[in-house]
């Protein structure tokens, strides 16, 4: 590890950042070394600019990519270097409003019936009935489900919070069966080897199996399954607070957006718009 790197891991350290921000903000800055061949201590801010452009116009990276890049090589020369650049903040992330892609619960139901995956299977039906983000599920230990409390405690989520979540009986009684019959331990959805969780590789490739498999048309991916569980919630006349805090959301804002895709809401705002202008 050279100088440079292990000053700005230890910046990092001493701001509390979690070992998965930490890398995708070494990896930012190793792909600026990379571009130029050569430290980024000696790369000019006029290089930098003309980085980010490449990243724009030659590469035409994703908004949430651009935006890796950005935090990881700004911290690293505002932080690190203190170097406080005007083109850091020129640098903007063109923003996209995108609706998520939301499976009907008879579609979850048929998909998840087609899994074969012995740990996957499991592992997809509590990511969907907890609302979990891929990591979250992966790296449940077993001490993380409470039987007698008939909860699910999400340990060290996204922006390092905890929370709980309600564990629905089916999914005990699946979760139970599953750990019958595998005994794992610590990791209640352990690797091949046992010696690690599973890997988000695999949940993702056994999904992809399963929703080819199921002739379901959408372009779902697991966390698709998060989508659904909270628009099934908001059908089902949970409030969005609520909803909020079982996704681990920061922002209401960001739960908010399920508002736009659930069936009874729409359905019923096109009733009154007809009721509405049925005398024009």
């Amino acid at each position: 590890m050279s100088a440079l790197r292990e000053r700005m891991v230890e910046d990092m350290h001493l701001r509390g950042f979690t070992s998965k921000t930490q890398q995708c903000y070494v990896s930012a800055v190793k792909g600026l070394a990379k571009y130029y061949r050569r430290s980024p201590e000696d790369v000019s801010e006029e290089e930098l600019r003309r980085f980010f452009l490449w990243l724009v116009r030659e590469r035409h990276v994703a908004r949430s990519t651009l935006t890796v890049y950005l935090s990881g090589i700004r911290f690293l020369y505002e932080t690190t270097l203190h170097r406080d650049w005007p083109v850091l903040d020129l640098v903007r992330p063109q923003k996209r409003a995108k609706l998520p892609v939301v499976l009907a619960l008879e579609e979850i139901r048929h998909l998840l019936s087609v899994l074969r995956h012995p740990v996957a299977r499991p592992c997809l039906t509590l990511i969907y009935s907890c609302g979990l983000r891929l990591a979250e599920g992966a790296g449940l230990q077993v001490p993380d489900i409470d039987r007698s409390r008939m909860l699910l405690t999400v340990r060290c989520g996204k922006g390092g919070r905890d929370r709980y979540v309600p564990l629905p009986e089916r999914t005990l009684e699946i979760v139970r069966e599953y750990w019958r019959r595998e005994r794992p331990q610590p990791w209640l959805f352990p690797n091949a080897t046992r010696r690690g969780p599973i890997g988000h590789t695999t949940l993702q490739r056994a999904f992809g199996a399963a929703l080819r498999q199921s002739g379901i048309a959408k372009h779902a991916s697991v966390h698709t399954l998060r989508h659904s569980y909270a628009t099934h919630l908001l059908e089902h006349g949970v409030s969005l607070r609520v909803i909020q805090e079982l996704l681990g959301h920061q922002s209401p804002q960001t739960t908010a957006i399920y508002t736009h895709v659930t069936p009874r809401i729409t359905g019923a705002l096109t009733t009154t718009v007809n009721h509405m202008m049925a005398a024009l």
